[in-house]
C-alpha cells in the first residue's frame, strides 16, 4: 500500500537499548477504507481513494470526513471496502510525511525571513523595518518574489526519510523520529 492517513497525537520520547533518549511523534492512524479504485483503462492512471474518519450520520454522497488519493504501482491490486491499517508499514524503515505547518499569522521580515534588525540605539529610527525593496526609475517596480512581511506558516510541508521507530497495531499508533508538521490533531499523510 502506498500510504495511509492519520492525525498527529503529540510528542514523547523513546529510549534505545543503549539508553539514549530519542524524541518521537505519535500519529494515530485508525483503519481506513478503500472507497474507490482507479484503473488505467477507465481513469487513465492507477490509484486508490482512502476514506478516513467515518461520519456518525453518513449521507448518500458523503460517508467519510476525509478522502485522500494515493497512486499505485503496476501490479498492485486492491478492492473497494478493503481496510488499510498501520501494519502496512511493518517492513518499512523510513517514511515520508506530509502535513500543514502551524500558522503564525502576519509576520514581519525579521521573524519570517530572518532579516537582521537595525540599530537599537544611537539615534536610530530603523529598528525592525526591512530596508530598501528596490532601485529607482529602473526597473521602476518591485521584483516578483521579493521577501517582505506577510502571512507566515500554514503551508504544506513534506518531511522525507523519517525513521519509523515503533508500530502499535492494537492501538493503531505509529511513532516516528523527530517532529511532524502541524499542531496536535492535525491531519497528516504517511507514504512509503
Amino acid at each position: 500500500m502506498p500510504g495511509i492517513v492519520g492525525r498527529k497525537a503529540g510528542m514523547t520520547r523513546m529510549y534505545l537499548e543503549d539508553g539514549q533518549a530519542v524524541p518521537v511523534t505519535l500519529i494515530s492512524c485508525p483503519p481506513s477504507k478503500i472507497t474507490q479504485v482507479k484503473t488505467a483503462e477507465k481513469d487513465g492512471y492507477q490509484a486508490v481513494v482512502l476514506g478516513f474518519e467515518p461520519l456518525k450520520k453518513p449521507k448518500k454522497t458523503k460517508k467519510f470526513r476525509v478522502l485522500r488519493e494515493f497512486p499505485l504501482d503496476d501490479g498492485q491490486e486492491y478492492k473497494v471496502d478493503d481496510e488499510v491499517t498501520v501494519e502496512t508499514f511493518k517492513e518499512m524503515a523510513k517514511v515520508k510525511i506530509t502535513g500543514i505547518s502551524k500558522g503564525k499569522g502576519f509576520a514581519g521580515t525579521i521573524k519570517r525571513h530572518n532579516f537582521r534588525s537595525g540599530r537599537a540605539s544611537h539615534g536610530s529610527h530603523f529598528h525592525r523595518e526591512p530596508g530598501s525593496i528596490g532601485a529607482c526609475a529602473k526597473p521602476g517596480r518591485v521584483h516578483k518574489g521579493k521577501k517582505m512581511a506577510g502571512h507566515m506558516g500554514h503551508d504544506q510541508v513534506t518531511r522525507r526519510d523519517i525513521p519509523l521507530m515503533h508500530i502499535d497495531a492494537e492501538k493503531h499508533i505509529i511513532a516516528v523520529k523527530g517532529p511532524v508538521p502541524g499542531p496536535n490533531g492535525a491531519l497528516v499523510i504517511i507514504k512509503a
